[in-house]
Order: C-alpha cells, then structure tokens, then sequence
C-alpha cells in the first residue's frame, strides 16, 4: 500500500469564525482532490469547521493532554477533541517542545492517548540551527522518533512530520538533498522497528507555499506537508493542494 499523500494546514494561534470563509473558498475551488487535506485550528473553531467542511476536509487539533481527564486547567483531552469533529492531532510541535519544554517521553504519552480516542497522531521532529551546523541532524532525528513515537503506532494511525526547527515561519527552506537525507531516514528507521514503514505518510514542513511545493512533493519519501502560514488563506493552501494531488 503506498503511503496517503496529506496536505495539512496548521493554524496555529490564528483565526476566529470569520476564517471559516477560507473553507468554503478550498471546498469550491478544490471539489475533489487528488490527496488528503487536512486543517489543524485553534480549539474553538473546530466544532464548526468539521460542520463547515462535511467531512470533505479533515479537521485535527493541535495538542491534546495524555489524559483522558482530570484537574488540568487549559488542556484538552483527545476524546474531547474527537468528540468535536477532529480525526487527527498535531503533537510534538517545535513550538510546543520550545515553548512548553515537552519531551519525547511526553509526545510519546500524547500519541497514544490520541490513538486510543481514534485520532491520527500528527507527530513531529526537527533539528535546531544549531543541531543541523553541527552536523546532527540524523541522530537527533532518530532520537526523537525513538522517543516520540509509540509502540502502537501504524500507517493508519500515525503521520510523521519534518519540520527543521530553523526553517519554520523563516522563508528558509532545507535544500532537496537535505530534505531527502532525513525522510530517507525516517523510512528506514520506521519500517526496522515498526514494520510497515513504507507505508507511513512522511510529511516535510517549514516555509511550504506555493511557490516551491511541487519541487518538495518531487523528493523521495516525501508524501505531503505541514503547512502554516500558507494555510490560512485559500488562494496560497490552494496550489499546494493541487500540486500534492499532481505529484
């Protein structure tokens, strides 16, 4: 089975109902797709984007708590994302490890908690600047896959993403032998310890838009991206999504 081809947008902390224009705008210009897309929101907006979209665009959160519930003020449970309309969660996010010092043992927990409330577990990694001129960028890779990804983990129920920390929002994008280098990896790395890594979907992520899109789906091992900035409107995650349905 090849691996799906997934077009994801991560909104990050942007948007409020009045985006949800933006879905109509994809789902008219984009009535069937040669590839799986899917929109990551703020919280409050997914409930009404999976109304919005019918099913026809997939809509995930962007973290969820490895518990089911309990006294944790401002977390959301994976079920409860579920039970708003989401199919899939971003977790591991650099922004997240960064920004609320998460570590793998702590993606690892989230992933199976998502798998266990029927999510697809959106699981990323990523060197820094630093790591990458200092020459280690398989082995923190291949760290954090260890790491991050459970022992349940499937190509029906996990995505791997990679994002090199220092090409995320910059407008600096890895070279294609670079990109090809870690996905090749990836592949490898997975299908050793998990078995069916030919067939997990491995996404590229950092400064996607529609400019270099189909020179990044060309790559080897790359099955889609991870799109932020360029998915918040229609007409720049548009020709992303028609290139990944080309590829």
């Amino acid at each position: 089975m090849a691996p799906r081809k997934l077009a994801a947008g991560n909104w990050k902390m942007n948007g409020t109902l009045a985006a949800l224009a933006e879905i109509d705008r994809l789902l008219a210009d984009h009535p069937a797709p040669g590839c799986e897309v899917l929109i990551c929101p703020p919280a409050t907006l997914i409930h009404p984007m999976a109304a919005r979209s019918q099913g026809r665009i997939a809509v995930g959160g962007q973290d969820c708590h490895a518990k089911t519930s309990g006294a944790h003020t401002g977390d959301i449970a994976a079920a409860q994302l579920r039970d708003a309309g989401s199919s899939h969660v971003i977790l591991g996010h650099s922004e997240r490890r960064t920004d609320h010092a998460e570590t793998d043992e702590q993606v690892r927990a989230k992933a199976a908690a998502a798998h266990e409330a029927g999510l697809v577990a959106v699981i990323c990694v990523g060197e820094t600047e630093v790591q990458r001129d200092a020459g280690q960028t398989l082995d923190v890779i291949s760290a954090q896959l260890a790491g991050s990804v459970p022992d349940g983990a499937t190509a029906a129920n996990t995505v791997i993403a990679y994002e090199p920390v220092w090409a995320i929002g910059t407008g600096r994008t890895p070279t294609s032998d670079q990109i090809a280098e870690v996905h090749a990896l990836m592949r490898e790395r997975l299908s050793a310890r998990l078995g069916d890594g030919a067939d997990f979907a491995l996404l590229y992520g950092g400064s996607v838009k529609p400019g270099n899109a189909a020179e990044i789906f060309a790559i080897p091992h790359v099955n889609g991206a991870l799109v932020g900035g360029a998915s918040l409107k229609a007409e720049d995650f548009g020709p992303i999504i028609a290139a990944l349905s080309a590829a």
